[in-house]
């Protein structure tokens, strides 16, 4: 019997969530999906993974250290351990970036909160569980935003830039035992992106040398694909872009 590989995906019942959770089933992991508000799609991804019986949801906010807390001890009673942390869970909202008066400093705060506190705070919480793990990551989703400032806001933007820091900080302090790494999509087919206007979509397409922008799928597989086979790579940033900074 093979021994269990067990993986955590924050705001794993969105549309790029869930299919990252798709991935790490199909790869043999015990997956935690972990939500903050909508059960019914918590429900549904969990459905969705390939032996569905084995897998779980957990409903809890990465801004709240005591609901991370709570979730980390339920994946230390139940497993251990923790192999995988991917910290998926992000917040945004189209604001263009001339538009300095619409960016309001609520909205900032939360971007913050969330993007990058809440990815900090979450590596926090399972850190002694990830120490116990076999070659153990946590994969922080960040966005080509952060390097081209060129994004749904300017907040956004600084967010992720502060994400990919943050990559770099702890992949130095938490080595060896535990790598860090950023994997850094362009635009992805999610559901930020179905709702705008196609022409710009296919505009960014255009844009992209490889011709498309990625499915939620290509994250998915890169992101498996680093944690299992780039085993000597810690504190980086993986673009997943098709080759768009190349425009």
């Amino acid at each position: 019997m093979k021994p269990i590989k067990t993986a955590l995906v924050t705001g794993g019942s969105g549309g790029i969530g869930s299919e990252i959770c798709k991935q790490l089933a199909l790869a043999g992991y015990v997956v935690i999906v972990n939500y903050n508000s909508n059960k019914e799609n918590a429900l549904k991804t969990l459905h969705s993974l390939k032996n569905s019986e084995q897998h779980h949801i957990f409903k809890a906010s990465i801004t709240n250290s005591n609901e991370l807390s709570d979730m980390a001890n339920f994946v230390k009673t139940t497993f251990g351990f923790l192999d995988v942390l991917v910290n998926n869970s992000g917040v945004t909202k189209a604001v263009p970036h001339e538009n300095l008066d619409d960016l309001e400093d609520d909205f900032i705060d939360q971007i913050m909160k969330v993007n990058f506190r809440g990815t900090f705070a979450t590596i926090r919480a399972f850190r002694s569980l990830l120490e116990k793990g076999k070659n153990p990551i946590a994969i922080n989703i960040s966005s080509i935003a952060a390097k081209t400032a060129v994004g749904s806001n300017v907040a956004y933007c600084a967010s992720k830039a502060a994400v990919d820091s943050l990559t770099m900080s702890l992949g130095r302090a938490l080595a060896p035992k535990i790598r860090v790494v950023s994997l850094s999509p362009g635009w992805v087919n999610g559901a930020y992106a179905k709702n705008l206007p196609k022409e710009y979509i296919k505009e960014q397409e255009d844009k992209t040398p490889l011709g498309r922008i990625a499915e939620a799928e290509d994250i998915g597989k890169a992101l498996v694909t680093i944690a299992e086979s780039f085993t000597f790579s810690t504190g980086c940033i993986f673009p997943v872009d098709g080759g768009r900074p190349l425009t």
